[in-house]
């Protein structure tokens, strides 16, 4: 049975997926991942999604605020051997859902360009592709993402 459930960054399966993402990330960003990593510390996620199947924590997403009535959604991750199941989908409708119910109006978001899963991810959930915001801008590696929720 597939449960999703809103918490924070003190809940120990979201703790333990983050701890998977960021070995997944170090891999893939190389020399690059401690830029990236400065800019992810989870203390400050208060809006915090995990999925779980059978009780096993299989995927998870967060947002925060960035200004009034924009989200940056973080920490999107889903345990390789649970891709393609719609655990992903099912993480940021949910964070989408609790952004709308906050009175947010858009999310954004960063993803590697070496991401590739990532990347065609975030087309597929209808997020269109935006100049580089705040700490990305002249980032080569980074795509960043914009959906409008009302």
């Amino acid at each position: 049975m597939i449960t999703v459930k809103r918490t924070n960054s003190e809940n120990k399966d979201f703790i333990g997926l983050v701890s998977l993402l960021n070995t997944y990330l170090k891999i893939i960003d190389g020399d690059e991942h401690a830029f990236y990593s400065q800019y992810n510390n989870i203390d400050v996620l208060n809006h915090v999604v995990v999925v779980y199947k059978n009780e096993t924590p299989l995927a998870c997403g967060a947002f925060k605020a960035l200004s009034e009535d924009t989200v940056e959604v973080k920490r999107m991750f889903t345990q390789e051997d649970s891709r393609g199941m719609g655990l992903a989908s099912k993480v940021i409708q949910e964070l989408e859902v609790w952004a709308r119910e906050l009175d947010f109006n858009t999310c954004v978001l960063e993803t590697g360009k070496r991401q590739k899963e990532a990347v065609s991810f975030y087309k597929k959930m209808n997020y269109s592709i935006i100049p580089n915001y705040g700490q990305y801008i002249g980032i080569e590696n980074s795509l960043c993402f914009k959906k409008e929720l009302k």
